[in-house]
């Protein structure tokens, strides 16, 4: 399993542009995210293995690490190859540049 620090997500997301996909429960995603980051959260991922390209490389996140692990296992055991996992997930994204949606408190939300 090839895995990233935050800090090479960042470079990356400043070159290439990479297709992010957040593994994170949807009011995670929802309070605040990677902007341009696809949610699809760890207990839905077999419902939507089609999102997830066979053929381009992207990248896993989850808040620290452990869920796109997870996630990352099950895509390599489904056959996915190219793509990494951000080690410590979001905790770290949120120390870098990367662009992150406005902070909502997830109590307020509806």
């Amino acid at each position: 399993m090839k895995r990233i620090t935050a800090n090479q997500f960042e470079k990356a997301y400043f070159g290439e542009g990479p297709l992010a996909f957040d593994i994170r429960k949807k009011s995670e995603f929802d309070s605040e995210h990677v902007i341009g980051a696809i949610n699809v959260p760890l207990n839905e991922l077999n419902q939507h293995l089609s999102q997830f390209p066979i053929d381009k490389p992207f990248v896993l996140y989850c808040e620290g690490g452990y869920r796109s692990m997870i996630a990352a296992s099950i895509l390599m055991q489904r056959g996915w190859e190219d793509f990494v996992d951000v080690a410590d997930g979001f905790d770290e994204i949120k120390k870098t540049k990367v662009e992150k949606s406005d902070y909502i408190c997830p109590t307020t939300m509806l």
